[in-house]
């Protein structure tokens, strides 16, 4: 067994740590009431990479001074390769010097990218079929073009929030027994995906191949994409989803980069059927991680981020067929990851079977998501002495009706921080 690399943060050697020198997923974070900057984390701490830049330790172009990261991912794959070994360099454990390191739970994480677009899919084959049954039964579970292309919809960058955001349960048209009724939602839910994070822009008109969308993606990130249930059944014919999904979506404050996740590609679903050259991989692109999530602290579901049919390389050639332009910060989400059996479910729809087998939540039955429920996700990679993870993506539902009463003019304004 190789001896892993080891970093000068002690904290970042420790056994289970989701952020060893082998990560280095980059942030935005902020301490004390200055302004939002860039940084790397490390164990239990923050490298501040506008300090490191202005010590003359890292080189970006001065981009790690700007408010999101999207400058510094708008300089190229040759830069991110390049700081990547800067970076170990500077944290490695024989490395001397001082370095502008911040404890993490001091500092307030924020977005970590300006979100240009959000398109999310639709591409665990057992959460497709497990929703298809629920509304079309066993034999018509899959529509007829699922295994043939990567299925989504344009969501809301708007609405994509940070970990630790709360989200306000939503207010929709919902259909009653005798028509349609304005109301809160009482089906809301999670979705468990990942979402990825296109690196470069493409022209209008421009398709690429699954290899070259392979190099535009520059990581990843743990992405909830929070679903009104029963708004979406009443909505989603003929269009698909709208307001049931534009409410909210939360990500995880650090960004996986593509590189450290290298060591655990792997193959993903079996193939139904060949796909259409255009879709056609030259190697796996999917990898290896434990995903999982939590109500109120209770361990609910884990499976593996391998099930999935379609990698986030397909999925952005695919979007870009038709010619549509990508740009920098463009965040494409997995689709609910979900496993063969019910404790592997990425979502309560499936996992309640549409409510009809309610759920044990610290004691009490459960089939959806009620006021106060806080909703946790993990995901990690197991390497050789190391863990490559993504922090926390953690959300907690508010009351629609302080919602409403704050459009109506009669309550105070609710804080920027809570208002996607």
């Amino acid at each position: 067994m190789t001896t892993p690399l080891r970093s000068r943060v002690a904290s970042a050697n420790v056994p289970g740590c989701d952020f060893p020198i082998q990560n280095l997923p980059y942030g935005v974070f902020s301490t004390g009431g200055t302004a939002p900057r860039r940084g790397v984390a490390i164990g239990d701490r923050i490298l501040d990479l506008a300090a490191c830049e202005a010590q003359g330790l890292l080189d970006a172009g001065g981009t790690f001074a700007a408010p999101r990261l999207n400058d510094f991912i708008a300089l190229g794959r040759v830069k991110w390769a390049g700081m990547r070994s800067a970076l170990t360099t500077l944290l490695a454990e024989d490395a001397a010097g001082a370095l502008p390191l911040v404890p993490m739970a001091g500092a307030t994480l924020h977005l970590p990218i300006r979100v240009s677009e959000f398109t999310d899919f639709y591409a665990s084959k057992n959460h497709a079929f497990n929703v298809g049954v629920l509304f079309r039964g066993p034999d018509n579970a899959l529509p007829p073009q699922w295994t043939h292309m990567p299925i989504g919809y344009n969501g809301r960058a708007s609405s994509i929030v940070v970990s630790g955001t709360p989200i306000r349960r939503p207010m929709g048209q919902i259909r009653g027994e005798s028509g349609p009724e304005w109301m809160a939602c009482r089906r809301l839910d999670l979705e468990l995906e990942l979402g990825a994070i296109v690196g470069a822009d493409s022209r209008m008109g421009e398709r690429l191949t699954v290899e070259e969308a392979e190099e535009m993606i520059f990581g990843y990130v743990l992405l909830n994409d929070w679903s009104a249930r029963d708004i979406q059944a009443w909505e989603y014919q003929p269009l698909g989803p709208f307001q049931s999904k534009a409410f909210g979506t939360t990500i995880s404050p650090w960004i996986v980069t593509q590189a450290a996740l290298e060591p655990f590609r792997c193959a993903g679903a079996e193939r139904v059927n060949p796909l259409l050259p255009y879709l056609q991989e030259k190697q796996p692109g999917l990898y290896d991680l434990t995903v999982g999530w939590t109500m109120n602290g209770q361990v609910m579901a884990r499976t593996n981020y391998n099930v999935m049919y379609y990698s986030s390389a397909q999925q952005l050639a695919h979007h870009t067929g038709s010619g549509c332009p990508m740009r920098i910060g463009d965040l494409l989400g997995s689709g609910t990851i979900s496993g063969p059996s019910p404790d592997q479910t990425g979502a309560l729809l499936e996992m309640t079977e549409g409510g009809k087998e309610p759920v044990t939540v610290n004691g009490a039955p459960r089939t959806f998501i009620q006021d106060g429920d806080e909703i946790g996700l993990h995901a990690f990679a197991e390497g050789e002495g190391y863990r490559i993870g993504f922090g926390p993506c953690i959300g907690r539902i508010l009351p629609a009706e302080e919602g409403a009463r704050h459009l109506t003019g009669t309550d105070k304004p609710v804080p920027e921080h809570e208002i996607a």
